[in-house]
Order: structure tokens, then sequence, then C-alpha cells
């Protein structure tokens, strides 16, 4: 007979036992109590030691200083000292100079994703967005040039077969476990919901509807809008996405960023990579925000928001762009989880942000990131729509020639997840859904399919990322751009680390441990800290 397990031991198994990670509750330094019977202090005593107070008195002397000028050169040009106030629409006094330089309308924010650009004005109520995506003319498309995705191991294989024996295991086993779930929730379960589903699937021939009939059919981008044999001509964003497969001539597509990190593996050089990354900002700004005369952007403002664990040549090649070549006045940079946190109004907050190809989190604490809290995951979205993908297919998707390199299916991946994936267990059970497959020259194909389990397990991937295929995702790390270092020692990386995503490498690959310690290590074997505020260790 076999032991109940204790509560301890079911959640150390569950990966959910609460454990000590050494972690600081707080970046701000512990400061012991005073002896309070000999001490003397003025703190908070004076109206000037508090700071809107004194800011406000601040003003008023500008105020002041600014009439008596206007009172001096009104003597000097009339003789009369009486200078009237400005005053606005409602009568009040206009206070000149207190927002000098921040025109919210004259501030363009940016912030650069893997998979789509968000801009707008910093008085927008929400951003524009633009896919990260940029067309050049070339020999090949990129789905010419590349295997099918998601990848098959055997195109001769059956629909259970083709993606591999390793990723059939674990999407078994997820499904034994949802369904060992939602019997301990009292959720009902039919024993032959899988069977019906790929019963359902196999047989479904697609229904061909004529493009005039096509009530929302796509307006394709027309290739002859630009001039071909101008080394400038290009597409980007959506009217990259959609340019026909069949093209003549062939246009590939690029994406500058992956997974947060410039794109090395898709370029030859370092010039074609940053090229395409301003090409993409300066046709959202023109096009999205209206800025066509080129001249006119020097008289804004800009704010980069980038990642809590950025790179270093990033962010200096973002502001060389910024101060070089498109010249804005000013140039700002803030990280997404300081920027989550001041547009929700929180002052201490954890942030998670899902993105396409990146799941980031962060403390914010007094506004300031935690340093060691950051982490960075490189999986997203994009891995949930490929996971879902393959397990359709596992399950006899009707649609067994959809490739995620090709821009059509591309698009239609993305649509059905948004469309049918779920967390919710109640609404697992077999249904019935239709898609159009719409595809340049070619009639509209209606699709009917079931689905089961499939759009709720690969949401849950985000619990369990062994199910996304992670193959690839350094492919040409550091092939292009080296990393940068101090320039006073030469072994310590200029890019921000963190504790919390040591912890996580080392995890998975121990030796990480010994080859990180000495980056964050100083000569005397003492860490060095970021930034003054933090308490240094005694010696």
């Amino acid at each position: 007979m076999v032991g109940k397990k204790s509560g301890k031991a079911l959640l150390r198994e569950e990966g959910l036992e609460r454990t000590d990670n050494g972690m600081k509750q707080s970046s701000w330094p512990d400061v012991p109590m005073i002896n309070q019977k000999n001490y003397y202090t003025e703190y908070m005593k004076r109206d000037d030691q508090i700071l809107p107070i004194r800011l406000q008195n601040e003003a008023n002397r500008d105020k002041m200083i600014r009439n008596a000028k206007d009172r001096d050169r009104a003597l000097a040009r009339t003789g009369d000292t009486d200078v009237p106030m400005v005053t606005n629409a409602d009568g009040d006094e206009d206070e000149d100079g207190a927002n000098d330089g921040l025109d919210p309308s004259k501030i363009i924010v940016i912030h650069i994703g893997s998979q789509n650009l968000r801009i707008g004005f910093a008085n927008d109520a929400l951003p524009k967005t633009v896919p990260m995506a940029i067309a050049l003319p070339a020999k090949f498309s990129e789905s010419d040039a590349s295997k099918p995705l998601p990848i098959r191991e055997d195109s001769d294989e059956t629909p259970e077969e083709q993606f591999g024996e390793e990723f059939s295991k674990k999407f078994v086993k997820m499904s034994n476990e949802l369904k060992t779930d939602m019997r301990a929730n009292k959720r009902r379960v039919l024993p032959n919901s899988k069977e019906l589903v790929v019963n359902y699937n196999r047989r479904t021939v697609p229904e061909k509807i004529p493009e005039h009939n096509d009530p929302i059919r796509i307006e394709w981008t027309d290739i002859t809008s630009i001039d071909l044999k101008s080394r400038a001509s290009f597409f980007a964003g959506m009217p990259a996405l959609r340019i026909p497969e069949d093209s003549d001539p062939k246009f590939a597509l690029s994406w500058p960023i992956r997974h947060g990190w410039l794109h090395e593996a898709d370029y030859t050089s370092q010039e074609a990579l940053f090229d395409d990354l301003e090409s993409i900002i300066e046709y959202a700004m023109e096009n999205e925000l209206g800025l066509k005369d080129r001249k006119e952007w020097e008289q804004y403002n800009c704010v980069f928001v980038i990642p809590d664990l950025y790179d270093k040549i990033y962010v200096q090649r973002l502001l060389e762009f910024g101060i070089q070549e498109i010249e804005f006045k000013q140039v700002s940079f803030i990280q997404e989880s300081l920027a989550a946190t001041y547009g929700a109004g929180y002052s201490s907050t954890c942030v998670v942000d899902i993105g396409a190809q990146k799941t980031s989190i962060c403390c914010v604490e007094d506004g300031s990131c935690i340093e060691d809290s950051r982490i960075n995951l490189k999986y997203g979205g994009y891995d949930v729509t490929e996971t879902f993908v393959k397990m359709m297919l596992y399950d006899h998707f009707p649609y067994q020639e959809i490739n995620l390199n090709r821009r059509h299916d591309l698009l239609l991946a993305e649509e059905l997840k948004i469309n049918f994936c779920t967390m919710n267990q109640s609404e697992i059970s077999p249904q019935l859904y239709n898609f159009h497959l719409r595809a340049a020259n070619q009639d509209t194909r209606k699709y009917q399919f079931k689905t089961y389990d499939e759009v709720i397990l690969a949401p849950m991937g985000f619990f369990d990322p062994s199910i996304f295929d992670n193959t690839e995702k350094l492919t040409g790390r550091r092939g292009l751009i080296s990393r940068s270092y101090n320039a006073y020692d030469t072994d310590i990386p200029d890019d921000p680390t963190s504790a919390a995503q040591l912890a996580i490498l080392t995890s998975i690959k121990p030796s990480l441990a010994t080859t990180t310690t000495s980056f964050i290590a100083n000569g005397n074997g003492h860490p060095d800290f970021a930034t003054p505020s933090k308490e240094k260790p005694t010696p």
C-alpha cells in the first residue's frame, strides 16, 4: 500500500513549493535604528524641506523675476510700469514656462518589438501598431529559401509521426494531465473526444469560393507602386505581409528583431540589419504619424522603450539613429517595466510582459526597476501559435500544407490562435469551427474542422516550455555584432545582469554559475554594483 504524500511533497513535485531564493525584499538599503537618547535634527521642520512646497516657491520666484524684467523693459520703452498679466482663455493667469518643452504632441514614443512596432505621440490614448517586417526584392521568397514551418521530420509520415516521437510523447502526456485535472475539477470528459476530432478532420474537404463572391477578400499589395530599379525600394509593415507569394519579381521578408534581440541570423552585415530597422521606423513615422516632411522631425522629442535586460550596442545604435540621422531635438530611454508601471499608475508592482517571442518579468519599486528581479525568457505568443498549429496538424488538421514561412499562412495561424485558444477548462470539448484560406491569385477556400484540447494545451506551454521548439532561437547570436565590454576592465560586459536571470540559467546549465560569477566580481572578490544607492559589502 502506497502511503499518502504530504502537502509539502506534492507542492515540491508540482514545482509550487515556496522556497527562499535569497533575494532582498527591496532595493533600498536597510537603515539601522538610531540612538534616540542623544540626537538632534531639523528634518521636516521647515517648509523648504518639503519638495512640492519648495517647487511651488521656486516657480513663484521665477514668475516674480519675469514680471520684474517685463516691467523694466516696459519702463525703458514707454515709461509705463503697468504691465498686464498674461491670462489664458478662462481668465486665469497663464503659467508660461511651466510646461516649456513638455508638449506631449511633440513627443514620439517608440516601442520596438519582435513582431510589432508600437509608435505614437505621448498624448495618444493608444499607439499605432506596425508589423516589424520589411520586404526587399530578391531571387527567392522566404518560403522558397527555407523549410516549411513547423518543421516536419519526414513529409511521408502520418500526421502523428511527422513531428517526431519526443513531441508526440509530450503532447500525449499534457493531454492526459489535462483530463486528470478536469476530472478533479468535476468537469465532464468524454472518453472518445480525440477520436471524434481526428475522424472528422480526416474526411473534411474544403469548399471553394470564387473571389468575386468573397465579401471580405483581401487587397494584396501592388508591387508596381514602387520603383523596383531603385536600391531604396521596399515595403514595410502590413503591405510587406500582403505581397503575393508568386509576385514577379520575388520579395523576401525579413524581421530585424527576433526574440527581443537583433536578428543577426537573417543578415550578412550590420549595416543591412540596422538599415532595415531604421527604415521600418521611418516608414511608421511617415505613414502612421503623418509626418511626411522630414524637415519637421527635428521639432520632435523621442522616447525609446527598451527591454529591462538590454544590449548596450542596441541602445547605442538607437541613440545614434535618433540624434544623428533623424535629428530629434532630444532622445531618452525608458525600460519596458517602468513605462508600464507609469502608464498603469502603480508605484510598486511586478510586471509580467508576454510578447510575441519574449517574456520579461521585473519588479518595480518606487519608480525604479529592482535590478536582481529582472528575467528575460525567450518564448511568447509566437511559440503558442507554432505549437497550436503543430497540435492541430497532429490531430489531422484539414489544411496540412500550412507553412508559417508563407505570409498568408502566418496571418492565418495568428487569426486561428486569437479566435480559438483559451485558458478556460469549461470550454474544452469537441468544437466545430471554420476558417477561410485566402491566397493571392487563388480562389478562397473554406475549411471546417474540429478541435478538442489543443486550444488550451498550446497556451499552457507557458508553464511547460519544453513543448515549444527552442532549437533555433540562438542561431546566429553574436555572429555579426560582438558584445560590448567595459572600457576599463575588458572582462566585464556592459550589458546589465540579474541574479534572478542567472539563477534560471544556472538551473538549466550549472556550468554557467562559475562563468558568470567572474563577470560580476571585481579584484577583491566582491560584486560590483550598478548604482551607488545599493549598499556595498563591508570589507
